[in-house]
C-alpha cells in the first residue's frame, strides 16, 4: 500500500514552487535597452520618411507647389520659431485640447457607470452613445457655432460631443469583462453601492476604462482640429487647425505640411507621456509586462 506522508521538505518545495509562478520578477532596465527599444525604431522611421519623401521630391513625381521639400518645410519651422509664434500655436491647441479632454472624463466617467450599472438606463442611452461616437465629429461644427458662436465655448462644446461617448463607451465595455466573481466577492466581503463601485468594479474595469480614455482623447483632439479649421476667427487666437486653414486659404504647401506634422507630433507626444505610462503601469501591476 502506498504512503500517504508528506515529508516536510517536500512541502516546503512545493511552497516554494508556487511562491515562484506567483512572484512577478521586476528589474529596471538598462537606458541602452530603452533607447535601442524605444528611441531608436521611430527615429530610423522617421529618417525613412523623410528620405523617401526627399527622393519624390528629387524625382519630380508632382510640382513643387503640391510636393515641398523637407527643407522648405524646416524654413517654415524655423521662421515660426525666430517669430516666437510657434509654441503659442502648439499651445493654443493643446491647452484647449486637454481642457476639453478632462471635461470629457468628468462627464464620461459618471456616465458610463450609470449605463453599466443600471440596466434601464443603458436600454435607453447606451445606443445613443454608439450612435454618436459613430458620428464624425465636424458634423457638430455648424450647429455649434449657431448655440454658441466663435468662442471657446464652441470648441469645448464639440470636444465634448466627439469625446463622451468614447469614455463612456470604453468604461461600459471594461465593467462588461469584470469576472462576476469580483462582484460576489466584494458583496461577501460588504463592497456594494459606490464601496463596491470604487474598490471592486472601477479596479477591475481599468483596462478598458484605459482603452476608452486613449480613443477619448483621439476623438478630443480630432475634434478639436476640426473645430479650429472650419470655425477660424481671430478672436479665437491662432491654433494648429488655424495654421493649416491659413496655408490652404494662402496656397502655402510646406505650412500646410508643417501643421500636419505638428498635429502629428502632438498626437504621439500625449501617447507616449501619458497614456503609454500608464497602460504600462497598469499591465505590469497585473503581471501581463513581465519578462522571461
Amino acid at each position: 500500500m502506498a504512503s500517504t506522508d508528506t515529508k516536510p521538505d517536500d512541502l516546503a518545495g512545493l511552497e516554494a514552487g508556487l511562491d515562484a509562478l506567483d512572484a512577478v520578477q521586476v528589474r529596471r532596465t538598462p537606458l541602452r535597452e530603452v533607447l535601442l527599444a524605444k528611441v531608436l525604431p521611430p527615429v530610423v522611421a522617421v529618417v525613412l520618411v523623410l528620405l523617401v519623401w526627399q527622393l519624390l521630391v528629387q524625382a519630380e513625381v508632382t510640382d513643387d507647389y503640391k510636393l515641398p521639400p523637407p527643407s522648405a518645410v524646416w524654413d517654415s519651422v524655423r521662421d515660426m520659431w525666430l517669430k516666437g509664434t510657434l509654441l503659442d500655436v502648439v499651445w493654443t491647441s493643446v491647452s484647449r485640447g486637454l481642457l476639453g479632454f478632462l471635461l470629457a472624463v468628468a462627464i464620461g466617467t459618471p456616465l458610463g457607470l450609470l449605463v453599466a450599472r443600471v440596466r434601464l438606463v443603458r436600454a435607453a442611452i447606451g445606443p445613443i452613445l454608439s450612435g454618436l461616437q459613430s458620428l464624425p465629429s465636424v458634423a457638430w461644427v455648424a450647429p455649434a457655432v449657431i448655440w454658441l458662436g466663435l468662442n471657446d465655448k464652441m470648441m469645448y462644446a464639440v470636444i465634448l460631443l466627439g469625446a463622451v461617448p468614447s469614455v463612456a463607451n470604453g468604461l461600459v465595455s471594461g465593467v462588461d469583462q469584470v469576472p462576476p466573481l469580483f462582484l460576489r466577492a466584494g458583496r461577501t466581503i460588504g463592497a456594494t453601492g459606490l464601496r463596491g463601485t470604487w474598490h471592486i468594479v472601477l479596479p477591475a474595469a481599468l483596462p478598458g476604462y484605459l482603452a476608452g480614455l486613449k480613443q477619448g482623447w483621439a476623438f478630443s483632439w480630432r475634434s478639436l482640429m476640426a473645430a479650429e479649421i472650419i470655425a477660424s476667427s481671430p478672436d479665437l487666437g491662432l491654433g494648429l487647425g488655424q495654421l493649416l486653414e491659413n496655408g490652404r486659404n494662402n496656397f502655402d504647401m510646406p505650412g500646410i505640411f508643417l501643421a500636419i506634422l505638428l498635429i502629428l507630433f502632438v498626437g504621439i507626444a500625449i501617447d507616449l507621456l501619458i497614456f503609454s505610462p500608464l497602460e504600462r503601469r497598469v499591465l505590469r501591476g497585473r503581471g501581463l509586462l513581465v519578462k522571461n
